[in-house]
């Protein structure tokens, strides 16, 4: 764990609003729409559990999480490749990697997600935990989706994610 650090923090202008872009060390740990439902709770959550303060500014890997950014929201990259740090419970942190093997372009249920996990009986806690996830778009919680198809719930709301599953080539309805 990375403690007493700090969180550098960037601006990220997406076609779907404005992102926050998160670093502690070489390791991207924030990547969330500003003024969305469970934005500053993941900073916080973030910031508590490296023991970090929050500086403004930028760093490599902020500048390469954003040119990656620009190459998927372009349709041109379909996987990232960054350092990633997480700051979630044991089990979250599972969940969260788990995410990260949900390729471009393909959607699963929660159900599948936590089978995948070995966990099968706990849909509820996997989908807790993708909600709880402070890496958007890069970690792809918006890859998952109700088992009859619909697409539940999503921190930055079901339109953005709707827009990403598109943007993947998913055919919503």
């Amino acid at each position: 764990m990375i403690v007493g650090k700090s969180v550098i923090l960037q601006r990220y202008r997406s076609p779907c609003g404005e992102m926050m872009l998160g670093a502690i060390g070489d390791s991207i740990c924030l990547c969330g729409w500003i003024g969305r439902s469970g934005y500053e709770r993941d900073l916080a959550r973030v910031t508590k559990h490296f023991g970090a303060c929050v500086v403004h500014g930028t760093c490599p890997v902020i500048d390469i999480a954003a040119e990656q950014l620009d190459e998927y929201f372009a349709g041109e990259r379909k996987v990232f490749d960054l350092p990633l740090v997480f700051s979630g419970t044991e089990f979250q942190n599972m969940v969260w990697n788990g995410l990260l093997r949900i390729p471009y372009g393909v959607t699963i249920s929660y159900g599948e997600e936590a089978s995948r996990l070995g966990c099968p009986k706990s849909v509820r806690a996997v989908a807790s935990a993708n909600g709880a996830n402070p890496i958007g778009v890069i970690v792809p919680c918006h890859r998952v989706i109700g088992a009859d198809g619909s697409l539940t719930g999503y921190s930055a709301g079901t339109d953005i994610k709707a827009f990403l599953l598109r943007l993947e080539g998913i055919d919503l309805f």
